[in-house]
């Protein structure tokens, strides 16, 4: 079964925010918005992820908290909220890449990710 995704279209430039988000701040909404300009993007997806390797899941909100969350920090409609990666299972960031790469054909995507995480990828 294929996931829903965001709005996309070949030869549309897509930012890719992946996190746990847990919980969203305004951090996370300042690199969208930066993003957003400086990367020329045309759409940015936050992808809530299923897990974290660095937090206890079982503590995490469920991904739709997690988005509920999201949304009410950031409004732009060019901004778009998805939980897909527990839908195709993707444990990393590769998978997740790899499957984009393949069910949308034609989408040029660029990953963003908080300085956080930067050390450990």
């Amino acid at each position: 079964m294929i996931p829903r995704l965001p709005p996309h279209a070949p030869g549309m430039r897509i930012g890719l925010f992946g996190g746990s988000f847990d919980p969203p701040h305004e951090g996370h909404a300042l690199v969208s918005r930066l993003a957003l300009t400086r990367l020329k993007l045309d759409r940015l997806w936050w992808i809530v992820s299923p897990g974290n390797p660095f937090k206890n899941a079982s503590e995490l909100p469920s991904i739709g908290a997690r988005i509920a969350a999201a949304k009410k920090i950031l409004r732009d409609p060019r901004v778009a909220f998805t939980g897909f990666e527990a839908e195709i299972g993707a444990r990393y960031t590769c998978d997740t890449l790899a499957w984009l790469h393949t069910h949308c054909p034609g989408v040029r995507f660029v990953w963003i990710m908080g300085a956080d995480n930067l050390l450990q990828f």
